[in-house]
């Protein structure tokens, strides 16, 4: 659906790549709209998102509706040629809501009520939002779906980022009537949960509570429940205002701006099926001196909740950003790699936030495209000049990114490692993706982040770097795909528990036994920066167990001396299993950083997988397929010339690539190759 939408969305802003950001004409005079107006067309700006946090303005009082402000931008835009993502604007209620329904306003897990005075201050299971949210959608669908400056409607704005966890009475209520819907009955909760542990078994439905704080340890299963009925209550929100929008509104797709790996808090794959476009906020983690590396997985894994298809960047920031610790500005250029870094990875959308950088307010110090010195600065020169770039990529627009590997990432799976009863608090699953993805991304491999309930069949290779929590059904789907000749690596602590956050008995990794052909007795966490030794030299961290082959070789063992092996010296760290007419590895430790590159580099040559280009170190490179033409997408990290092997025609500068690509220090090249015989096309 995802591709099918974007052509339609492309179809309005007249063919090629969306670009612009937030727009909030409220913060500005009358007189500043012209002028934002005549500078988006002078940097190729040609959409924008409106309306994110207007509540206060399209509803000053209940049930009294303005749309006076909102009629005028919105016949500006068009008339200037900027098409509109119209966002719903439920993510921020005005004051007189919380004034009127106290009993609205979220609890925290210590009882705490959290007051008016920022942003999405409401508990998702109150009905006084659902109603006041609904109306206004109501009248918002009602008065601006024909209007010919809407494009897209935006719902909320990033669900559950501030107010994921309710622990009111309300939220209570709704907790148990999710679970009666789960389990049906108290017999089958009290299974689930196993409160046969602690003297938790509950007799009657009114004892059941959410995990509020408690003296010790919560129930894990409570708390993985908790979770999914949290993320849930935000998906029935988001479903409420796309169901008004779908019937008043028909034909204008929808979409709604994920987190991504920054917050754990909603279930991204779940809210990706209920919009018509994927659509995905990042921002770098500038403690993080490969934050490059980081974007590139939120926008794999943006690519991997759409099955594939085109996408759109909702933000990111044109320098820094004003909530992290040290908010530092991006460098020159910078800016322009990370956004054609997007676009390699499938986003046919690039967006900021925001417009216009704010003059007060909590995000008056985070960036924009227009910066608060105006035209005569690095940014504006930078935005316009990206502005020319994406013109100039327009016929990349609908082509798919080609990748041979799936990496396979669950939210529930995410939720279950990091509860408050696990072996070591060091492992942590970000930690563990981000490692098996680096090593991908070093080797200048592209893969897939995609759901463990994903057909595998079209990958030569899965990755499984972190998925304690797994379903019966996706551990037979990986066998079968292995069985019938594809090949899987798994990480360690992998298949340990089903759905319900029960151990599977009978050995570890639990659900991936038969697969990898072993057998784990024991765990053997390391302590705080312990390491141990392999039987090739390399190191490795956090974890260490006790395998059994049962079928598969040994590849690397953890040194035979107990000084610099560990507490399973000799036994083995690194598995391979020859599986029906495929193969599979066990991971049974956390290599550090060349270790496991050179590991899975091996496992990627012989599953067959090769890079999209032979690229030095801190080069990125991936390719798009199109109907006519592969792009490849060359983004030079570092501060040195590149030369990499490549023919065809830059579309940055027009000029011809003829055997090599000369790509220089913090410069990009997007060349246009021809589609060798044989190659999908895109759409």
């Amino acid at each position: 659906m995802s591709g099918d939408a974007l052509r339609r969305l492309s179809g309005r802003l007249g063919g090629g790549i969306a670009y612009g950001g937030d727009y909030n004409p409220e913060q500005w005079p009358r007189e500043v709209w012209d002028e934002d107006v005549r500078l988006m067309r002078e940097a190729g700006v040609n959409l924008v998102t409106v309306g994110v946090f207007s509540w206060a303005f399209l509803e000053p009082r209940p049930g009294q509706y303005e749309f006076g402000l909102l009629d005028e931008i919105m016949d500006l835009l068009h008339a200037g040629g900027v098409a509109v993502d119209l966002a719903t604007a439920t993510a921020s209620p005005p004051p007189w809501f919380s004034l009127r329904h106290p009993e609205a306003l979220p609890v925290t897990a210590d009882g705490t009520r959290l007051w008016h005075g920022s942003r999405q201050t409401f508990c998702p299971s109150s009905p006084a939002y659902a109603e006041a949210a609904g109306r206004l959608v109501e009248r918002l669908a009602e008065r601006y779906r024909d209007h010919p400056a809407l494009a897209l409607w935006h719902v909320h704005n990033e669900w559950g980022n501030h107010n994921a966890h309710c622990f009111c009475d309300t939220s209570a209520q709704a907790f148990r009537d999710w679970l009666r819907a789960r389990y049906g009955d108290l017999d089958g909760l009290n299974e689930t949960w196993g409160t046969a542990f602690w003297s938790q078994r509950y007799g009657d439905w009114a004892e059941v509570l959410p995990p509020r704080a408690t003296a010790a340890v919560a129930n894990p299963t409570q708390q993985l429940d908790h979770w999914r009925f949290s993320s849930d209550a935000l998906l029935a929100l988001h479903r409420r205002e796309a169901a008004i929008l779908r019937r008043l509104s028909p034909g204008v797709p929808l979409t709604t701006n994920l987190l991504l790996t920054l917050e754990k808090k909603v279930d991204g794959f779940s809210f990706a099926r209920e919009c018509d476009i994927v659509a995905v906020d990042q921002y770098l983690t500038a403690a993080d001196p490969e934050s490059h590396i980081g974007l590139s997985l939120d926008a794999d894994l943006a690519r991997g909740l759409g099955g594939g298809a085109p996408w759109l960047l909702m933000e990111h920031s044109t320098s820094a950003v004003n909530w992290q610790p040290r908010n530092i500005a991006k460098t020159p250029g910078q800016m322009r790699r990370n956004s054609l870094a997007h676009a390699a990875r499938g986003a046919d959308g690039i967006l900021y936030f925001q417009w216009r950088q704010s003059k007060a307010g909590a995000e008056k110090w985070h960036s924009a495209m227009l910066p608060h010195g105006g035209t005569d600065t690095k940014t504006w020169r930078e935005v316009t000049a990206l502005g020319r770039d994406l013109a100039a990529l327009a016929e990349v627009r609908g082509s798919r990114v080609a990748a041979d590997v799936a990496l396979l990432f669950d939210w529930n799976a995410w939720w279950a490692l990091e509860s408050d009863a696990t072996p070591s608090r060091d492992v942590r699953y970000l930690d563990l993706v981000r490692a098996w993805y680096e090593a991908l991304w070093s080797l200048g491999i592209t893969c897939d982040l995609v759901h463990p309930g994903s057909d595998p069949s079209r990958y030569r290779l899965v990755l499984v770097p972190a998925l304690c929590l797994t379903t019966d059904a996706d551990a037979a789907s990986l066998a079968a795909f292995v069985r019938e000749g594809g090949h899987a690596a798994v990480g360690f602590f992998s298949g340990v528990v089903d759905e319900n956050d029960h151990v599977r008995l009978g050995g570890y990794p639990g659900a991936y036994r038969e697969l990898l052909g072993v057998r784990t007795d024991e765990f053997f966490p390391l302590r705080e920066a312990e390491s141990v030794r392999l039987s090739d030299g390399s190191a490795a961290t956090v974890w260490t167990e006790l395998v059994e082959p049962r079928g598969a070789e040994t590849v690397l063992s953890f040194a035979a001396d107990p000084a610099s092996g560990g507490p399973v010296a000799g036994h083995p760290a690194v598995t391979r299993h020859a599986f029906g007419d495929g193969v599979s590895w066990y991971v049974a430790t956390r290599p550090e950083a060349d270790g496991l590159r050179e590991l899975l580099g091996r496992v990627c040559r012989e599953a067959g997988v090769t890079a999209a280009a032979e690229v030095p170190a801190g080069v990125e490179a991936v390719r798009r397929q199109g109907p006519d033409a592969t792009y490849l997408f060359l983004i030079n990290h570092t501060a040195r010339d590149a030369s990499v092997p490549a023919a065809g025609v830059d579309l940055l500068s027009g000029a011809a690539v003829d055997g090599r690509a000369e790509v220089r220090a913090g410069d990009a090249m997007v060349i246009r190759e021809h589609r060798p015989t044989g190659t999908a096309a895109a759409e």
